[in-house]
């Protein structure tokens, strides 16, 4: 069993731009500044790539934790999935979708995990895990958002969806 959820944000700006910025490591340092996170090892700046990965070094939950996360499809502007490939997660997968639509993009984040220690791990996906890593994506887009109206491209904050359109689920 693994849990599940999707976040959908909207952005008024192409999808070339939404796309580039995700893959921007940077980006992603800014977005995770309240974590302290680091990229240590692989790819630690600039855009990365298909067949790359990255090592973020983070405290979460009072602990130091490192995950390695590899990019394992791209199809730009479209799709990119990144995946643990060592880490504290039984599994870990992100799929980003850029949709293009009448006022810009919709950033459509799929993410599917499942927790180490059995029975134990499912129990911490329900009560903790599954929010918390809500909770982080959202941060995540809204720092997005905030970036592409400092630079000048997007006029309003970007309309992250207030509850995941989905459920924990087998995958």
């Amino acid at each position: 069993m693994s849990a599940a959820f999707r976040i959908v944000t909207d952005l008024p700006v192409p999808p070339e731009q939404a796309f580039a910025l995700s893959l921007d490591i940077g980006a992603h340092l800014r977005s995770m500044a309240a974590s302290g996170e680091q990229a240590v090892a692989g790819r630690t700046d600039g855009l990365i790539g298909i067949g790359e990965s990255v090592t973020w070094r983070a405290r979460h939950f009072g602990v130091v934790w490192r995950m390695t996360n590899e990019i394992t499809a791209l199809e730009a502007p479209h799709t990119f999935v990144d995946e643990q490939v060592r880490g504290p997660f039984a599994r870990f997968r992100h799929r980003h979708r850029f949709e293009a639509t009448p006022t810009g993009t919709r950033m459509v984040d799929e993410i599917t995990f499942r927790a180490p220690f059995g029975a134990l791990g499912r129990i911490a996906e329900g009560l903790v895990l599954r929010r918390y890593l809500v909770r982080l994506i959202r941060e995540r887009n809204r720092s997005l958002a905030a970036e592409l109206r400092a630079a000048g491209t997007v006029g309003g904050p970007g309309d992250v969806d207030q509850e995941p359109a989905s459920s924990p689920s087998v995958s």
